[in-house]
This record gives structure tokens, C-alpha cells and sequence, in this order.
């Protein structure tokens, strides 16, 4: 791995230190990002205009497969998912989650501005309510229409 990129990538016992040092406001997201495409890209471009940095927390393999996303899935490993997040000049960080939310871990870094896709109603998620209490702020960015992982994946699959 690259040093550049290594460098962008820690584990979670390491992330609350390092998000700590990042210029702020941090921007924090979170997801699977399996089959990178534009419609991220374009997600976490616009995530990290909202801040200083951008850190974004992928879910485990395992953690993907509870989601519940299709056979197989996730496509790319954790390792490799970071990797090519890393590789995005939007992206200060990456880091982990095993759980099915992220709640524990925007906890641990408390980001000031957390973003999550445009099909999350934000007023709903317990995150909000967490960033909220310490006077941060939580919003949602639309997506791109017609970019899909499990659209894509389908494609590919010839289903």
C-alpha cells in the first residue's frame, strides 16, 4: 500500500485520535461503498463541502452481509473498500464499524456534521439525535439519480 494512502486508513481503536488532529468541522459518513461509482464520488464530493474533512466509516464485511444487500455481497472486501475510498481526494479517513449502525463509533469521534444518504429521513435516526446533543449538525445529500450498487451489481449479474 501506498504510504499516502496507508496513511488515511486506521483501524477504529486509532480513529478517535486521528479524527481529533484533522482540521475541522469534520464531516462524517458512513456506508458500504462496494462497487465504488459515480454517484459516490459525487456524494462524498459534496459531503466533504460541507466541512474541513471528510471521514468516512465503512461497514465491516460482516456488518455488510447483515445489511442484507444480496448473495454475495459485499463484492469487495473491507480492506480493498477502504483502499479505493482512500484513493478519493474528498476522503481524510477511513476507518471500521462491525455494528449495524454506527451509532457507538459517532460517538467515539463526535463529528460535527453528519451526512447520510438523501433515502434516510434524518429527524428519524438515533445518530442525529447523538451529533445533535453536543451541538452538531445532521443532513441528508440526495442521490444521484440512477447510480446504484445493487443496480449495478444486477447488471453485471444479468438479472
Amino acid at each position: 500500500m501506498t504510504p499516502s494512502l496507508a496513511g488515511k486508513i486506521v483501524p477504529r481503536e486509532q480513529a478517535a485520535a486521528r479524527v481529533a488532529a484533522l482540521p475541522q468541522p469534520v464531516v462524517f459518513t458512513n456506508g458500504v461503498f462496494d462497487v465504488l461509482h459515480r454517484g459516490h464520488v459525487t456524494y462524498l464530493a459534496q459531503a466533504r463541502e460541507l466541512g474541513a474533512s471528510l471521514v468516512v466509516a465503512l461497514n465491516t464485511d460482516s456488518s455488510a452481509r447483515r445489511l442484507g444487500k444480496g448473495p454475495g455481497r459485499p463484492l469487495n472486501n473491507e480492506q480493498d473498500r477502504a483502499f479505493v475510498l482512500a484513493g478519493l481526494q474528498s476522503v481524510d479517513l477511513v476507518t471500521w464499524f462491525d455494528e449495524d449502525t454506527p451509532l457507538q463509533l459517532i460517538g467515539e469521534l463526535r463529528p460535527a456534521i453528519l451526512v447520510k444518504g438523501g433515502d434516510y429521513d434524518m429527524r428519524k435516526l438515533a445518530e442525529t439525535a447523538l451529533v445533535e446533543s453536543w451541538g452538531g449538525k445532521a443532513l441528508s445529500i440526495p442521490f444521484l439519480a440512477g447510480y446504484s450498487t445493487t443496480e449495478l451489481v444486477k447488471k453485471i449479474r444479468g438479472n
